[in-house]
């Protein structure tokens, strides 16, 4: 195959539907959302056959156990994205929405418009859900999308790339709008990242090296976030049976995802109190505690941290731990050893829950809640394109409104420039 080739053509056709989608009628756009989600649900049982060959194909490779976690899909899973779908056509559609509306001493009214961002090239590993989130929300944001999944999942991406191609059709909406690229040659990655002229902005999901990539080699605007080394901080005035929980559901209910807790932090004048029953907890589900000298004297069977353990996004049954002064200094660790995610402060005091959310730079800060609930589906979002750490344009999970921007507009009657 010409990957060069392939890829341009791929470009010239989502950049002739991003024009259709971008006027494109909500109800329209609604109609094809749901049709898609029945035929998720009526092809239910080839989808998780395809995913079946997926899995069998990785674990044949030797694929690591959170990118197989990432890899599988469920009944539940495919409910999820029907769900997120059927969510997604529920909510109100942000193009052609106009705001700021003000009058100018000209006597012009001077307002804003929000827009598609155009054409979006989603690059992901495992998740097969991605390619129905980001289309789906490609779709109700008027935007077309060129979407190139892992070789790991190639099977179960097509099937649903099959099922969102006949629900653009039933709407009378181009399939061009969602394509996603046929070969596993990693060269389409190449000539995908740098296609200026065809191609918006650049959405890659998966492990910290392809971010790296793309963000290193992509001519195109990025909207990223490399690891997601997540925080929980027990502070002085935490309930205890809310940190065990919170504690528990963040770091245990996933190993794989991006908001799954890597590092733990304790107030002092608690610790010798809760630690020890928090690591029991972790401990109880096979999860390896990596401390500071205060934590090893309170935990058995916890290990030295390294400097570099408390900057690491582990994907695995492992957790940072450190004491910790009181607030400021939770404050000062997270910000320094963080990679912007998600953080979480379990405390009872209201004056301190405002600092720590007013104080913590994370694209989301959270009050006696688990790092789990980051995510767009939670967020009330219907899905998400990825999560952004970046501060422009858009900022933690990325729905409808980040893969839309802002444009002027300017309404006169006859009026000219003095």
């Amino acid at each position: 195959m010409d990957i060069k080739n392939y890829m341009q053509n791929m470009g010239v056709e989502a950049r002739k539907a991003s024009r259709l989608m971008a006027s494109a009628d909500t109800n329209v756009k609604n109609l094809a959302l749901t049709h898609i989600a029945k035929a998720i649900l009526r092809e239910k049982t080839a989808l998780l056959a395809a995913n079946k060959l997926d899995l069998d194909a990785a674990r044949a490779t030797g694929l690591d156990d959170a990118m197989l976690d990432r890899l599988t899909i469920t009944e539940k899973s495919i409910n999820i994205m029907v769900e997120g779908l059927n969510q997604i056509a529920s909510l109100a559609d942000p193009i052609g929405e106009m705001t700021d509306f003000k009058y100018r001493p000209s006597g012009i009214q001077i307002g804003k418009m929000r827009v598609p961002l155009g054409v979006i090239g989603i690059i992901y590993e495992a998740r097969p859900n991605v390619t129905v989130d980001a289309a789906g929300l490609c779709i109700k944001s008027g935007n077309a999308a060129i979407l190139r999944g892992g070789s790991e999942a190639i099977h179960c991406n097509q099937a649903l790339a099959k099922l969102v191609h006949e629900g653009l059709a039933a709407a009378g909406l181009p399939t061009s709008a969602v394509q996603v690229v046929e070969t596993t040659d990693r060269a389409a990655v190449g000539e995908l990242i740098t296609m200026k002229q065809y191609v918006d902005v650049i959405v890659p999901r998966g492990g910290k090296s392809l971010i790296e990539r793309i963000s290193n080699d992509a001519r195109i605007p990025v909207i990223k976030h490399l690891d997601g080394n997540c925080h929980v901080y027990v502070d002085d005035d935490a309930d205890f049976e809310k940190a065990l929980r919170i504690l528990e559901n963040s770091k245990t209910q996933r190993l794989g995802t991006c908001n799954t807790a890597e590092s733990l932090l304790v107030a002092r004048s608690v610790a010798k109190e809760m630690l020890p029953k928090l690591a029991d907890m972790l401990i109880s589900h096979g999860v390896e505690i990596r401390g500071c000298a205060e934590t090893l004297a309170l935990v058995k069977n916890a290990k030295a941290a390294t400097e570099e353990d408390y900057y690491t996004e582990y994907l695995a049954a492992i957790i940072s731990c450190k004491v910790v002064n009181g607030l400021d200094e939770a404050i000062a660790h997270i910000n320094q050893h963080s990679s912007q995610h998600t953080e979480v402060i379990v405390t009872e005091n209201y004056t301190k829950a405002r600092r720590f959310l007013r104080e913590v730079d994370s694209s989301s800060v959270m009050v006696n809640a688990s790092t789990r609930f980051a995510d767009g589906f939670e967020y009330g979002l219907g899905a998400e394109i990825g999560i952004s750490t970046d501060k422009l344009h858009a900022r933690g999970p990325v729905g409808l409104d980040g893969l839309t921007s802002l444009k002027y507009v300017v309404l006169g009657d006859g009026h000219v420039r003095a």
